[in-house]
């Protein structure tokens, strides 16, 4: 039989051939209309542009519901600005990696900060460990004849000391107050801090060597010290040009005294200007106290228009977790975090001798997440529960931290045995349960964190009052938390449980009460307007 017979015998065959040749055309059509519109640059990226299941290293994926695609969006890896960059990314993932996870930034640095930033780090390529200036310097110190005008560069050295909270925010506050003094910071590396954290500066190092010619004295300095500040002070030698110390050292660790908080005046200040080397050894987030400081006011300003932001930026800036600690925190966020609606963390420390945990801690806590509404009301009645009115339940990852595994278990116990009044589904999480802190283990520094960065990467946040390792989560994530106040002495809940604290700032718990000006005693809170009593400490 011919071809045409066949056609003959089938129409319906015929028109959907004809059909289906035009949709073809008018497909090809269009593609080449909007092909020619493209630009050239968006042709390129046609031909890269793939559908992930996990996020690429430089950028995150959001799920358009719309049109049920994934939209691969860049982010800025250098947060405006404040990271250097040129460094490389595999030796510290971190560095570039933790745009990926912690949110945009909520505040933006200052033009001012980024170029003091970039001013130091070139000073502490000068300057720094094994440069040549550095090697003349040691060399000044060993010979007794290192003093003002004999040399080349100033340096500040923070002496590792206390907890891991502590020793970070003492660690930002030294590097803002060498800021601010054209001073190169120098760290103590003490028992963890290389395996903690990657080196912050272009092509050299913070750490001091370990041929520094004092850092066998570290562990010894004290307010007995020869070259101790306050002893100078007692014994009138500040302000006797002819008596010049090598090397000050400076005692602000919560048990310092009078003498040793005049630190904080504006004439203090002047004397130690002079001095080449300064020693630090402090458990103080002394910050705040600098905004007090006239001399340093109107930089202060220009480097943080916003007056909360110090630890923020500074916290960003400095702190990079080592690519061990790094895979921590990705490996828990990932699997018990990244897709959950809403990230709650809670953050538990029980200023007790042993870890708990403690019936009347568990019951505050549930009090300020209930009263505040952090955590969903559950429902103790044989009511059927009502969904909410879009059908969907709300996913709520509660991450806990504490050094006892109790809370987490009771709160798993409470949402386990009574369901939510509108449907939520709550799960908790806790990385680690160390029932007892270990300042000198290095996995137990590592594990905590890990655990602070998780904290800092959630949507709300509740800490415990006078804890560190609270403000460095809050800090980091720029989050003003739910402070827990301290248990009564009696062993019951606060009332009210908890406060919203009103800075990102954290709180400095030793702060001096005097008046430098009028040199008496003073409420310290009411000289300027932005620097304020603590929610959490009395």
């Amino acid at each position: 039989m011919s071809s045409e017979a066949k056609w003959d015998l089938n129409p319906i065959k015929f028109i959907d051939f004809l059909i289906v040749c035009v949709m073809v055309l008018t497909v090809l059509l269009t593609a080449s209309a909007v092909l020619r519109d493209l630009p050239s640059e968006s042709l390129k990226n046609l031909a890269i542009a793939k559908i992930f299941d996990a996020k690429p290293p430089n950028a995150t994926v959001y799920e358009e519901h719309v049109s049920h695609r994934q939209v691969i969006v860049q982010k800025d890896k250098l947060l405006g600005g404040l990271l250097p960059s040129g460094i490389d990314q595999t030796s510290c993932l971190s560095r570039h990696e933790s745009v990926l996870y912690h949110k945009e930034l909520r505040h933006k640095p200052s033009s001012y900060l980024i170029s003091k930033l970039r001013n130091y780090e070139a000073l502490h390529k000068q300057c720094g460990p094994h440069t040549e200036l550095y090697n003349r310097s040691v060399e000044l110190i060993k010979s007794g004849h290192y003093r003002s005008g004999s040399a080349d560069c100033n340096y500040l050295v923070w002496i590792s000391y206390s907890g891991l909270g502590n020793r970070m925010l003492t660690l930002a506050s030294a590097f803002l107050y060498a800021l601010l003094n054209n001073r190169v910071l120098l760290v103590d590396p003490g028992a963890n801090m290389p395996g903690l954290f990657c080196e912050p500066f272009p092509e050299t190092s913070w750490l001091i060597p370990k041929d520094f010619p004092l850092i066998n004295q570290f562990n010894t300095f004290d307010q007995k010290s020869p070259n101790y500040y306050g002893y100078m002070l007692k014994n009138n030698i500040i302000g006797n040009t002819s008596i010049q110390p090598p090397f000050i050292y400076l005692h602000l660790a919560h048990d310092y005294d009078d003498q040793d908080k005049l630190f904080f005046c504006d004439q203090n200040q002047i004397f130690l200007q002079k001095s080449p080397l300064l020693l630090m050894k402090t458990d103080n987030y002394f910050v705040p106290f600098l905004f007090l400081i006239p001399t340093f006011e109107q930089e202060l300003s220009n480097l943080f228009p916003e007056k909360e932001t110090v630890l923020y930026f500074l916290g960003r800036y400095l702190f990079h977790p080592t690519n061990s600690v790094w895979g921590l925190v990705k490996r828990y966020y990932q699997a018990y975090l990244a897709q959950a609606d809403e990230k709650l963390g809670i953050q538990i420390r029980v200023l007790e001798t042993n870890a708990g945990p403690f019936k009347y801690v568990f019951d505050q806590i549930v009090d300020c997440t209930m009263k505040e509404n952090l955590l969903p009301q559950i429902n103790r009645s044989s009511e059927p529960i009502v969904l909410n009115q879009s059908g969907k339940q709300k996913n709520i990852a509660v991450l806990i931290t504490s050094l006892s595994s109790g809370y987490s278990e009771e709160f798993q116990k409470m949402y386990w045995e009574n369901p939510t009044v509108i449907g939520e589904i709550v799960s908790f999480y806790q990385p680690s349960q160390e029932e007892y802190q270990q300042s000198k283990n290095l996995m137990h520094e590592r594990k905590a964190l890990a655990e602070m960065y998780l904290l800092s990467l959630s949507d709300k946040l509740v800490t415990s009052g006078w804890s560190t390792f609270g403000y460095v989560a809050q800090g980091l994530g720029g989050l003003k938390p739910w402070i827990l106040y301290k248990a009564n002495q009696n062993r019951t809940a606060h009332n009210p449980p908890c406060v919203r604290a009103a800075s990102l700032e954290p709180s400095f718990h030793a702060p001096p009460y005097y008046d430098c000006k009028m040199k008496t005693s003073t409420d310290t809170s009411k000289i300027v307007p932005h620097v304020r009593h603590c929610e959490d400490v009395s």
